[in-house]
């Protein structure tokens, strides 16, 4: 199936350099692990997802694991950046919600502080409302959004990132001032599912893979997604009449302060778990794109991303 085209994609990819063999041939002992974010999310599956692999590829021995969730991973950044100074075994989750993040709460600390790893997936994001809901269609939903926007609860990760940005996206291309969403973010993944499927929210959004089972299992009923065609059965906005098209990526980062021989094996080590079949497995498990770029060019990426999602924001009136 057809996944978000990333400005920077395989053409920039394959323009990586190869790691050096001394970097290729290092197995970490313990990876030290930080997700920024409450268990049960996208963060949270990725990374767990990721060592997994890594374990299974004979690159890494160990992984600990710490979640420090907050504000769209923020809270997480911070301790990482002043705890993990030059470890060259320190890696921390990220992504898209992030940046998001950082730009809308005006963020001391953001992601040029720490050292740029590897851009690992992208997956697109599902707009649902709980089995029981009244709305059947993304027509009516919003129907009764244009009449009262304050009376529809928009639910999702963290305030800035993907989903509240989607959420915006959809007012916009609705004729609904994106300042009027009424949007409610969730603790963690397990909040926000609890909080649909009971009925305390109007309409959810997350990625696809995080809802899935519920979606399946009859829980939750899918209006659409933000693919530019279909996914899994379930209509893209795009062919519903709406131009919001959004596909989020999740990433990975090393400490500040490390050396670019320590970039190097992190990046070998994380390229061996990414190859693996485990990692596959995952990847058609959670309907995952593997868009896989690392060191200087994910730097890049970055860089370039965090400019687009400033003017997102500024447009949809989401910043401070």
């Amino acid at each position: 199936m057809k996944r978000r085209d990333f400005s920077l994609g395989a053409a920039v990819a394959l323009a990586v350099a190869q790691l050096p063999l001394s970097a290729q041939a290092q197995v970490i002992g313990t990876l030290k692990m930080m997700i920024p974010a409450n268990p049960g999310g996208g963060w949270d599956q990725t990374g767990r997802a990721l060592a997994t692999a890594m374990q299974s590829a004979k690159s890494v021995q160990n992984v600990q694991f710490e979640n420090k969730g907050g504000a769209a991973g923020t809270i997480g950044l911070a301790q990482f950046i002043n705890s993990a100074k030059g470890d060259p075994n320190a890696v921390m989750m990220g992504g898209m919600v992030m940046v998001g993040g950082i730009v809308l709460n005006r963020s001391p600390v953001n992601l040029a502080m720490v050292t740029p790893l590897a851009r690992l997936t992208s997956e697109y994001l599902v707009v649902v409302v709980p089995a029981k809901s009244p709305y059947k269609t993304l027509a009516e939903l919003l129907a009764a959004f244009r009449a009262d926007p304050g009376k529809i609860s928009w639910h999702g990760g963290s305030a800035g990132g993907s989903d509240h940005i989607l959420a915006g996206l959809i007012a916009r291309a609705a004729g609904v001032d994106p300042t009027k969403v009424n949007y409610v973010a969730a603790k963690g993944g397990g909040d926000a599912v609890a909080n649909i499927v009971g009925g305390h929210v109007t309409v959810g959004i997350s990625g696809l893979g995080e809802f899935a089972e519920h979606i399946k299992g009859g829980r939750m009923r899918a209006l659409a997604v933000s693919a530019p065609t279909a996914q899994d059965g379930i209509p893209s906005l795009k062919q519903l009449g709406f131009e919001a098209v959004l596909g989020n990526w999740r990433g990975i980062f090393g400490a500040p302060g490390i050396s670019t021989a320590q970039r190097d094996a992190l990046i070998a080590a994380l390229r061996a778990g990414v190859e693996s079949a485990a990692w596959k497995e995952t990847l058609a498990k959670f309907g995952w794109e593997s868009v896989f770029l690392a060191g200087d060019a994910f730097k890049t990426f970055v860089e370039e991303d965090t400019q687009r999602i400033t003017g997102i924001m500024a447009r949809l009136g989401l910043t401070k």
